[in-house]
C-alpha cells in the first residue's frame, strides 16, 4: 500500500510529543506548554496526528503539543515511526515523563483516581473483568504500563518526576522545548546522592570522592555557581582531572550516539548534597560542550529551591 503524500506543513512548525506513565505529571507539563503558547491536545491516537497538525496549521498555529499515553495502547506501536517522520519535517521535541512506583502509588492514593489500566481492564491481567482498585492491582498495572511504553520511552528526553515539585517540572519542560532543532541535545544535570540517584540519566558520574567545599565555613553556604567555590575547585588537581576524564569520554562517544539518531543525551553528575562539586562540574561541562552542541543545564536540588537552570545553545548563547 502506498503511503499518502506528506502534509505540506510550514517549515517553522514546532511540535512537542508528550508521553509517559500515568501519574507522572503529563497534565502539568501540557498545561505548562499551553501557557507558553502551544496549541495542546490530550490523549490523541498517533494515527490522527497528521490530521490534527494540518488543521492546526491551517488555523494559524505554529506550535503544537500532543499528549499520547497508554490510553491509546492499541496504537502505541505507531509512535516510533511517527516520531522519525516528524523529525524530518518539523522542529520536533519528544518528552517522556517517568516516576518511581512508590511515588505513583502515593499519588494515586492521594487523588483517589483509578489507574487507566485498572479502570478499563487489560486482558493480560484480567481476562474477564476490570482489575479491582487495590494496591497490588495498582502496582501490577503500573508495571504493565512500563512494559507497554518501553519502546516509547527511548524516543526522546526522559524526565523522572519522582522528586520534582509541579513548578520545577513546568520550568524543566519549558526549558526543554526552548532549544531549537538539533541533531543532538545534551542535558547536564547535577543531583544529590542523599536524595536519590538521577533515574532519567543516560550516564551517571559519582564525584563524591572529590574535595568538598562544604567543609570550608566561608564556602559552605555558597553553590558551585559562585566564583569563590569555582575558584577553590579549579585549584584541586583531582577535580580538574575528573572534568577532563568526563569530557574526554563524551568527546569520544557523542559522535557515535548522534549517528545512532539520538536526539537527547542526559549526563548526571552527583555529589553528596548537590550544591558544590556536582554543580560546578555540570556548569563547566555545559560551557565546554555548548560550543558545539545544543546544551541544557539543570540542577535538581538547586532548582527545587526555585533557581532554574540555563539553556545554552551552540556558540555559547544562553
Amino acid at each position: 500500500m502506498n503511503r499518502p503524500p506528506a502534509p505540506d506543513w510550514p517549515a517553522h512548525l514546532r511540535v512537542v510529543l508528550l508521553s509517559g506513565v500515568s501519574g507522572s505529571g503529563k497534565s502539568i507539563a501540557l498545561n505548562a506548554l499551553e501557557d507558553a503558547g502551544y496549541y495542546c491536545v490530550d490523549n490523541l491516537p498517533p494515527q490522527l496526528v497528521d490530521e490534527l497538525l494540518k488543521a492546526a496549521t491551517e488555523a494559524g498555529h505554529t506550535r503544537v503539543a500532543i499528549a499520547m499515553d497508554v490510553r491509546s495502547v492499541e496504537s502505541l506501536g505507531l509512535l516510533p515511526e511517527l516520531a522519525q517522520r516528524l523529525r524530518s519535517r518539523c522542529d520536533l521535541h519528544f518528552i517522556y515523563l517517568d516516576c518511581g512506583t512508590d511515588t505513583l502509588v502515593q499519588r494515586f492514593s492521594e487523588t483517589r483516581r483509578a489507574h487507566p489500566l485498572t479502570a478499563r481492564g487489560v486482558k493480560s491481567l484480567a481476562p474477564d473483568q476490570p482489575l479491582p482498585v487495590s494496591a497490588p492491582a495498582l502496582i501490577e498495572a503500573i508495571e504493565l504500563e512500563r512494559e507497554l511504553l518501553a519502546p516509547v520511552a527511548r524516543l526522546g528526553l526522559h524526565i523522572d518526576t519522582s522528586g520534582l515539585r509541579p513548578a520545577q517540572l513546568r520550568a524543566w519542560v519549558r526549558q526543554a522545548v526552548g532549544v531549537g532543532a538539533a541533531q543532538l541535545t545534551l542535558l547536564f544535570e547535577s543531583f544529590a546522592f542523599k536524595r536519590g540517584v538521577a533515574l532519567d540519566a543516560d550516564f551517571v558520574f559519582d564525584v563524591r570522592m572529590l574535595p568538598n567545599p562544604h567543609y570550608d565555613p566561608l564556602l559552605r553556604g555558597m553553590t558551585g555557581r559562585d566564583e569563590p567555590v569555582a575558584a577553590f575547585l579549579r585549584t584541586q588537581a583531582s577535580v580538574m582531572r575528573m572534568l577532563g576524564d568526563i569530557s574526554t569520554f563524551l568527546d569520544t562517544w557523542l559522535p557515535a550516539m548522534a549517528e545512532d539518531q539520538r536526539s537527547y543525551v542526559v549526563v548526571a553528575i552527583g555529589c553528596t548534597g548537590g550544591q558544590h562539586r556536582s554543580v560546578f562540574l555540570t556548569e563547566e561541562l555545559g560551557r565546554y560542550f555548548g560550543r558545539r552542541y545544543s546544551v541544557l543545564v539543570r540542577h535538581r536540588e538547586l532548582d527545587a529551591g526555585a533557581t532554574i537552570g540555563t539553556i545554552q545553545l551552540p556558540g555559547g548563547a544562553t
